[in-house]
């Protein structure tokens, strides 16, 4: 079972037009994520990056009283369309967040826009929203799809490798990926294979790619999926004869508890890390530790500064959350202290931001955890941006 975050307040703001806006009583966020399944590690600490952030703000968010009402989406399109609504219409959430998967987030993306909410992404990244559906009403604190895929491909084609195996699951998020990693990638692609979401057996798979031998396979299976495959991976003895490359989500903490001293050597790419020298983000790895007993993944950082995201724009209003043009503005100019540094929105409400190549690795403690070995790209923005007319 999983404990939900508290709500922290339980008084209604009242509604107000927004030509007399004043400041609201508190503010409600509809923290929809996956919470149950294959991949509800990922929801969980997104969920747990956000309530540290709570935590730090004294269970305020931009100085008001903040109540958070936590629903687990199944990892189903029908099942959060439908708490969507019942988020929106009866709780009268002001933000939503917490979507891990592209196919939910495209799900419960117009009603949410629909109704004016303002939606802040602490991961679901679709090119569809970075591009010609981009919206005022989404802005996403993680990265585009198709971003860390393409700095592995940088990788991979930088580290030599020229003949490649490629495997994602059948949904828009694993599609974006292996379109990312192409796009930098200019070597021969042996294997392109899509799997079921949420699938734990892979030894079809792996005999596919044995038979087309590889120098090189990249994987971008989140959650449940990525454990159990590169488990069975370094079984079956490919990992004496083919490198493993993957996404920072295929190769975070969260696989590498469950995966142990096998992940040893696996390169991966990420925006953040646990390493990185910031005063805010050893504050946050520090009391994660503290709180939860385990290291941070990139999904904790990014359920993190998700929350710190409402906090810098509800302040900045003076708590006037009625008022959705001035929210929108404060949203935009992301003037909070993310957990990687700087960083800015581009025009598409998508992060320019900076991608670091990361190994799994034994620290000073004898820890396996990732170390951070350069960056990847600077500044970088994601390719559908010129397709966002949004003004």
């Amino acid at each position: 079972m999983f404990v939900p975050l508290r709500r922290l307040a339980m008084t209604l703001a009242a509604a107000t037009a927004v030509a007399g806006a004043h400041a609201a009583d508190n503010v409600k966020i509809g923290f929809l994520s996956t919470l149950s399944g294959p991949g509800a590690g990922l929801g969980i600490d997104i969920r747990d990056g956000f309530n540290l952030a709570l935590k730090h703000t004294g269970g305020k968010l931009g100085g008001l009283p903040a109540e958070v009402i936590v629903a687990d989406d199944q990892q189903s399109p029908d099942a959060a369309r439908q708490t969507t609504e019942r988020l929106l219409k009866r709780d009268k959430v002001d933000f939503m967040t917490g979507v891990v998967f592209s196919n939910v987030m495209l799900a419960v993306g117009q009603p949410i826009f629909a109704s004016k909410t303002f939606y802040v992404s602490a991961n679901a990244g679709p090119s569809q929203y970075a591009g010609e559906q981009c919206n005022p009403y989404f802005f996403n604190v993680a990265w585009q799809n198709d971003n860390l895929h393409e700095a592995v491909g940088k990788t991979v084609a930088d580290k030599g490798f020229k003949k490649v195996a490629l495997l994602a699951p059948n949904y828009p998020a694993g599609k974006d990926a292996l379109t990312g990693f192409k796009r930098y990638y200019k070597g021969e692609v042996v294997q392109e294979i899509y799997t079921r979401l949420g699938q734990l057996d892979y030894a079809p798979e792996l005999a596919q790619v044995r038979a087309s031998q590889p120098d090189a396979m990249y994987i971008f299976l989140p959650g449940g999926m990525g454990i159990n495959f590169i488990k069975q991976f370094v079984a079956s003895g490919l990992s004496k004869d083919v490198t493993l490359f993957g996404p920072g989500f295929s190769a975070d903490e969260d696989v590498i508890r469950a995966v142990g001293e096998p992940m040893l050597g696996m390169f991966n790419t990420s925006q953040w890390a646990h390493d990185m020298d910031n005063a805010q983000n050893k504050r946050f790895v520090a009391d994660f530790q503290k709180e939860y007993g385990r290291l941070p993944s990139l999904y904790a950082s990014q359920g993190y500064d998700a929350a710190m995201l409402i906090d810098a724009a509800v302040r900045a209003v003076k708590g006037k959350i009625e008022d959705k043009e001035a929210v929108r503005r404060a949203l935009k100019a992301a003037n909070f202290k993310s957990v990687r540094g700087a960083f800015k929105f581009n025009t598409n409400h998508y992060p320019v931001q900076d991608y670091y190549l990361r190994v799994v690795s034994k620290d000073g403690q004898g820890r396996v955890t990732n170390r951070t070995l350069g960056t990847v790209f600077k500044n970088h923005a994601d390719a559908y941006v010129g397709a966002c007319k949004m003004q």
